[in-house]
C-alpha cells in the first residue's frame, strides 16, 4: 500500500508534536520552518493534563519530568491586597483525578523535547513558506527560494499569521485593545515566589499578571497585561521596556511590582482575536494548532491544543489510508472544531472577567470564583482524552 506523502509547514510545539504523533502511526513526514536555526522564543507554558498525557504517550514523559515543575496548586489574587480570590489543588490530586500531572515549562525545553525524538533530516530549516497551491491529485509548499515541494497533504503549524491557513480562509485578525509583556527571572532574585511552585493570578482593572516557574524552578516565568492604544505589533520576539511595565504595575501587590522590577528585558505582544474557522480543510490541505484557532492567551490552552489537533489530525489519517483522505480531513474537523471554538469562546470572555474594574461587577465575579474552586470544574478541559474522542468517533 503506497503511503500518504505529508508536508508540514512549522518545526513549532505543533508541527513537532503532529510529526512525532505521525511517526507513532507508521506515517513519514518532512516539517519546513522558516527559521535559519531552532530556537523557540518566549517564556513560559502550561502544559495541562488534556496534553501531557499525549505527550506521554509520545514518548516525552522523562523528558518533561527532567525539565518542567509540578505546581502545586493554582491561585488567583487580587491585585492590590492580594487577597485570595480562589485556590485549586494540582500536584498529586490534579494527577489522580485526570491520570496526567500539570506542569510549567520554558517553552523552549518543551521544543527540545520534540525535537530530540524528530529525526534530524525530516527537518529542513531556512525553508519559508511563500504560497500554497494544489490540484486534484497534489498540494504544493512554494519556499521562497523557489523550491516547491509536492506532497498528498499539506499541514499548516506554520503560526498565528499561517499562509498555508489563505488556502481555507483570510487572516481578520482584530487587536483586542490589550498587550502582553512576558519575562523570565531567575529564582534566586525572586524566592517568595519560586520556593513553593504555584501558578499565581492576580487580577485587576484593565488587566492581570501571571507567573509560575519554569526549567526546573530555576526560573520564574511571568505575563503580564496591560492596556494600550498605540502598540500593535503581534510577535513574540518584539521587546518591551521594562520601565514602562514596571509603571503600569506601579500601584500593584508588593510581590506583583518586586517580580516585574526584578526582569532586566521583557518581550512584548500585541494581542488580536480571531474568529473561528468554520472548517479546517480545504481540499488537501489542513491546519494546526495557531493557525487553525489562534485564541487569546487567558485559558492558557494553546500549546495544548496544539498538541491535541496533532494527535487527532495523525489518528485520522492512519485510519483513513491513503484514499481516504478527504473523509479524514473531515472527520478531524467534526472532532476538533466544537472544543477548538468552545476555548476560543472561553478565553475571549476571560479577557473580560479577568480585567472587571473595581466594583458590583467585580465583587459578583469575586464571590462566583470562591464558589467553585475544585479540579472538577476543570473535568470538561483538564479530563479530555484526544485519542479516546478519536477512538469514539469511529462508531
Amino acid at each position: 500500500m503506497p503511503q500518504i506523502r505529508v508536508a508540514v509547514a512549522g518545526a513549532g510545539i505543533a508541527g513537532l508534536a503532529f510529526a512525532l504523533a505521525l511517526r507513532r502511526a507508521g506515517i513519514d513526514c518532512h516539517l519546513y520552518e522558516q527559521a535559519e536555526r531552532l530556537a523557540e522564543v518566549g517564556a513560559g507554558v502550561q502544559v495541562t493534563p488534556n496534553a501531557t498525557r499525549l505527550l506521554h504517550r509520545l514518548g516525552l514523559q522523562d523528558r518533561l519530568r527532567a525539565v518542567a515543575v509540578a505546581p502545586r496548586a493554582i491561585e488567583m489574587r487580587r491585585w492590590d491586597d492580594g487577597g485570595l480570590l480562589q485556590r485549586t489543588e494540582l500536584g498529586g490530586p490534579c494527577r489522580r483525578r485526570f491520570g496526567a500531572p500539570y506542569y510549567t515549562v520554558h517553552r523552549a525545553d518543551l521544543h527540545d523535547a520534540l525535537l530530540s525524538l524528530v529525526p534530524a533530516d525530516r527537518v529542513h530549516l531556512g525553508a519559508r513558506l511563500v504560497s500554497v497551491t494544489q490540484s486534484a491529485g497534489e498540494a504544493r509548499l512554494h519556499l521562497s527560494d523557489g523550491t516547491t515541494v509536492a506532497a498528498d497533504l499539506v499541514v499548516g503549524a506554520d503560526g498565528i499569521r499561517s499562509v498555508a491557513r489563505e488556502r481555507i480562509a483570510a487572516d481578520r485578525p482584530r487587536y483586542s485593545g490589550q498587550t502582553i509583556y512576558r519575562g523570565l527571572v531567575p529564582a534566586d532574585r525572586v524566592p517568595f515566589l519560586a520556593a513553593d511552585p504555584r501558578v499565581r493570578l492576580w487580577l485587576g482593572p484593565d488587566q492581570h499578571c501571571v507567573c509560575y516557574p519554569v526549567s526546573s524552578g530555576r526560573q520564574v516565568s511571568f505575563g503580564a497585561t496591560v492596556s494600550s492604544s498605540h502598540w500593535r505589533e503581534e510577535s513574540w520576539s518584539a521587546p518591551g521596556d521594562p520601565a514602562e511595565l514596571a509603571a503600569a504595575y506601579a500601584a500593584w501587590h508588593p510581590d506583583v511590582t518586586r517580580l516585574i522590577t526584578a526582569a532586566e528585558t521583557v518581550g512584548r505582544w500585541a494581542l488580536h482575536d480571531r474568529d473561528s474557522l468554520g472548517r479546517l480543510s480545504a481540499g488537501r490541505v489542513a491546519v494546526i494548532g495557531d493557525a487553525a484557532h489562534p485564541m487569546l492567551p487567558f485559558q492558557a490552552q494553546g500549546a495544548n491544543q496544539a498538541i491535541e489537533d496533532a494527535v487527532v489530525l495523525a489518528a485520522c489519517l492512519a485510519d483513513a489510508g491513503p484514499d481516504g483522505l478527504g473523509a479524514a480531513l473531515l472527520r478531524y474537523e467534526r472532532i476538533r472544531l466544537p472544543r477548538t471554538t468552545r476555548i476560543q469562546q472561553q478565553s475571549r470572555a476571560n479577557a473580560t472577567t479577568f480585567h472587571l474594574a473595581d466594583g458590583d461587577e467585580q465583587r459578583r465575579r469575586d464571590a462566583s470564583t470562591q464558589a467553585s474552586p475544585g479540579l472538577e470544574r476543570h473535568e470538561w478541559l483538564f479530563g479530555y482524552d484526544a485519542e479516546q474522542a478519536t477512538t469514539t468517533s469511529r462508531s
